[in-house]
């Protein structure tokens, strides 16, 4: 039954998801080229609110414990699990104030409404997964642009979603270069739990009444710590609070 329930709740929110990418693809380029990064951030910070909000459709809560931990005015590194793509709205949106950009795959960068043109335009980096080279570039620029305006990069360490909410091996190709290049920020570790029950069924139909739940953990400064070190204490903060059921 609840799945019977879930193809027509789906339906519902892939209208709902589609038209607000579609809605705030324009609205992006508007803010974008005639007033600036900051309303271009603004534009992107309400998409997110609207996708978190359609969200609710499918009778998905979202819970954040740790806020205290969230810092104010120093470059900022998130490192979270990833266990779908819905991890990511409610993640823009509720800690919007750090102004989070993405080192994303540059497949990413195009074809998608509102998300390609906030990923080529809002300060994030595109990387090359075939090229080492460009890759570590694009991410020491990402690093350099967290310090000079602290604000704030996410990066899921895993490498992959989690289909299953059971964390994989991280991948510290990519959290070694930040660190080397911005040893003036905080790492603020994030735990996630049940976003991956949205897809419990696969692609279609979604989940329903998945509770979300995000753990902010105490801010680690990269600066504190020898880098083999902060890797392993981020690996294990985050699982410990990861919850396979």
């Amino acid at each position: 039954m609840r799945k019977l329930l879930a193809y027509p709740l789906t339906c519902i929110y892939f209208l709902f998801f589609g038209f607000f990418l579609l809605i705030f693809h324009p609205i992006q380029w508007l803010c974008f080229n005639l007033f600036g990064y900051q309303a271009h951030k603004k534009s992107v910070d309400y998409l997110n609110l609207f996708l978190t909000r359609s969200l609710h459709l499918l009778g998905t809560r979202f819970s954040i414990s740790g806020r205290e931990n969230l810092l104010k005015n120093v470059p900022v590194i998130l490192v979270a699990n990833h266990q779908s793509m819905n991890d990511i709205p409610p993640m823009i949106w509720f800690f919007r104030k750090f102004h989070l950009k993405f080192i994303s795959k540059r497949e990413l960068g195009k074809g998608i409404p509102s998300v390609s043109y906030n990923l080529r335009h809002g300060g994030s980096v595109l990387i090359n997964r075939k090229d080492p080279v460009q890759a570590v570039e694009a991410i020491k620029t990402m690093a350099a642009y967290i310090e000079k305006h602290n604000r704030g990069v996410i990066i899921f360490p895993e490498g992959t979603r989690s289909r299953d909410g059971k964390p994989k091996p991280f991948q510290t190709r990519g959290l070694k270069t930040l660190f080397a290049e911005a040893p003036n920020a905080y790492v603020i570790p994030v735990s996630i739990n049940n976003s991956w029950k949205t897809l419990e069924y696969g692609k279609f139909p979604y989940g329903i009444g998945a509770h979300i739940k995000y753990t902010v953990h105490k801010p680690l400064k990269v600066s504190d710590f020898e880098t083999e070190a902060l890797l392993k204490l981020l690996e294990s903060t985050i699982k410990k609070d990861i919850i396979n059921a």
